[in-house]
């Protein structure tokens, strides 16, 4: 069934759609703009699709338990016959629900990952789509390796990874993508499925979107905001990630130098013998307190992974408010191109040139045109006219459910951030208190040790 330019399919031909339907039809006739009308249909099929989705969302999400639970290093041959060593990662999905069937496993390369997200950024253009984990490691203390190799980053990748596959899956709309669901369960034939769609040549290009950065005339001031909000978030979370950087260098630095504590007690207490054991002692409890710096910066690691999600994810909001340019861009561009086309008709008819034309000089050069290339001119002008306004109704329907989708996925997207951030900050200065309590408890017992002396 079609309506104003809207399509439903089987899944959602119901008589609940049809009831909604039925409304907007009516607020049809009594509205005087057409494009207001669509934009009236379109909000109420909106929000009747939106709620299936989000049902079909939950119940994929309860029938299924999706996990990525190790990586493995592997030597084989790439594209051009060359030995290289990569990682791959196990997908297991499970029935959930309490059911004993064994869980289902494949392999994937990252590289399988970053295809099927590059999927999801050309066919839902109107969300913000979850990010991979970083390739190569940013933001790294001295002490940390960059290699993509090392066992410690390939772990945080793994869990980056999982928390990848599990936002998608539960995203109300993403969650019944047919080819999602084969990258999660299929371990042949998945990457000709993904080509069969044709995503390739629905990518944007990069002069397009500038195009539309710089020349788009009208944005919606509320997709402006949101992308200048995204380049701010962006700026911040960086500023974070590289303060946590200079301050676990020092971090570490100041907890090996008690290491040094623990050697000049254990050397002191060599050469007293009332003050022997509780010098020894105390400097037993400073090598302990030094040794746990490396725990210490392990966990905030975890920490740094959850804010360079958003990091990523802030680009990909900015994704999703270049893509409403390009469509404002789009539709003034055929709307420039109509009205050019109806000054031409114009002008063509009365036989008056209110502007310079390059048309208007020829004829004064070589001659008036005759009646049956004028009306063989004005007969194509017609046709391109009717070609024109069916192409701005298409870009005007293009736009408004861009900016309706997209709007209602921004605000999903900054309710899911405030939790996570929220979460994460909170979770990060009990980190940092316990931290703190054991340095107090390592004093302490350091106290009690030269109260025995």
């Amino acid at each position: 069934m079609c309506v104003a330019g809207f399509n439903l399919n089987k899944d959602q031909d119901t008589p609940a759609a049809h009831e909604v339907l039925q409304c907007a039809l009516l607020e049809r006739g009594r509205s005087a703009h057409a494009a207001e009308c669509a934009v009236v249909i379109f909000w109420c099929m909106l929000h009747v699709l939106g709620q299936q989705g989000a049902d079909e969302a939950s119940c994929l999400m309860k029938r299924m338990d999706v996990s990525v639970p190790e990586a493995e290093k592997r030597t084989g041959k790439n594209a051009v016959n060359m030995q290289e060593t990569y990682t791959v990662y196990l997908i297991e999905t499970a029935v959930s629900g309490g059911r004993s069937c064994p869980p289902d496993s494949l392999w994937r390369r990252y590289s399988e990952f970053e295809l099927l997200r590059n999927y999801l950024l050309v066919t839902y253009p109107f969300i913000v789509v979850p990010p991979l984990p970083e390739k190569r490691a940013e933001f790294v203390w001295h002490k940390l390796s960059a290699d993509n190799m090392d066992p410690d980053f390939v772990e945080r990748r793994r869990v980056g990874l999982e928390n990848f596959l599990l936002r998608v899956a539960s995203h109300p709309v993403i969650a019944n993508d047919k080819v999602l669901l084969h990258f999660l369960t299929e371990d042949r034939g998945w990457k000709e499925l993904v080509h069969e769609t044709g995503f390739e040549g629905k990518v944007d290009s990069r002069l397009r979107a500038l195009n539309a950065t710089f020349r788009v005339k009208n944005p919606d001031k509320h997709f402006t905001e949101m992308k200048h909000y995204s380049d701010e978030l962006q700026s911040i979370i960086s500023q974070l990630l590289r303060l946590r950087v200079r301050v676990a260098d020092r971090l570490y630095g100041v907890y090996k130098v008690h290491g040094n504590y623990g050697r000049v007690f254990s050397e002191w207490s060599a050469i007293e013998k009332e003050m022997g054991d509780g010098l020894q002692s105390a400097g037993h409890h400073m090598d302990a307190y030094s040794s746990s710096v490396d725990d210490i910066l392990e966990e905030e690691e975890h920490y740094a992974d959850q804010l360079k999600e958003y990091l990523f994810f802030a680009e990909a909001l900015r994704a999703v408010c270049r893509k409403h340019e390009l469509a404002q861009y789009e539709l003034e561009a055929a709307l420039m191109d109509l009205t050019s086309k109806k000054q031409q008709r114009e002008e063509l008819t009365t036989g008056m040139l209110r502007t310079f034309s390059f048309k208007g000089m020829t004829s004064k050069l070589f001659g008036q045109e005759t009646l049956e290339q004028r009306d063989a001119r004005l007969k194509m002008l017609e046709e391109q006219i009717v070609e024109g306004e069916e192409t701005v109704q298409q870009k005007t329907a293009d736009r408004e459910e861009h900016m309706c989708c997209a709007w209602e996925d921004m605000q999903r997207f900054r309710g899911q951030k405030a939790r996570d951030l929220r979460e994460a900050l909170i979770n990060y200065t009990h980190m940092q208190m316990n931290m703190c309590r054991k340095g107090i408890l390592v004093w302490t017992n350091a106290k009690e040790c030269f109260s025995k002396m």
